[in-house]
């Protein structure tokens, strides 16, 4: 079906961010399993919890709005997803692995930041009030995310890296 209105921009940004997120519950797992660092692996696991909330909250405004997602693969997180493999498989477990996944995750976190920064602004010009609410929330917790990310590179996790 073609996207013709804002609604039906709304609706595939929608269907895109949820698959994206979806993708996102299988990759974080491993994340956590590849870091040595003990703030980042908590850091993905805290995530990986915040992100079947936010799977959850989409499929609340999905109730609320009245709205069918599309059937799709978010192709942009699937890349993203894909680099963080390459990393893992290419750096020995250790500091250096631990910099580049929190650079991976980091880039995940901007794509989500930019998806629901444009969400919210759709669903406000949309009167989606609820949507609205919801969107904003999940946006706190993906920027409240990278500030986490940046915090551990920060804190330690890059200068070890440097170190190694």
């Amino acid at each position: 079906m073609p996207t013709k209105t804002l609604q039906d921009l709304f609706v595939h940004m929608l269907s895109d961010i949820y698959s994206a997120e979806k993708q996102l519950t299988k990759a974080l797992p491993k994340l956590a399993r590849a870091s040595s660092n003990s703030d980042l692996v908590a850091a993905f696991e805290q995530h990986l919890e915040e992100t079947q909330g936010q799977v959850e909250r989409i499929d609340e405004i999905v109730e609320t709005c009245g709205i069918k997602l599309k059937r799709m693969k978010c192709i942009a997180m699937e890349g993203l997803i894909e680099e963080g493999k390459e990393v893992m498989d290419e750096i020995e477990k250790g500091p250096l692995l631990d910099a580049a996944l929190i650079a991976a995750a980091q880039k995940v976190e901007h794509y989500e930041i930019a998806s629901y920064g444009t969400l919210c602004t759709i669903a406000k010009q949309l009167g989606q009030t609820d949507a609205l609410h919801l969107l904003k929330e999940t946006m706190a917790e993906e920027k409240a995310t990278d500030e986490k990310l940046t915090t551990i590179a920060q804190a330690g996790a890059n200068q070890e890296a440097a170190n190694a």
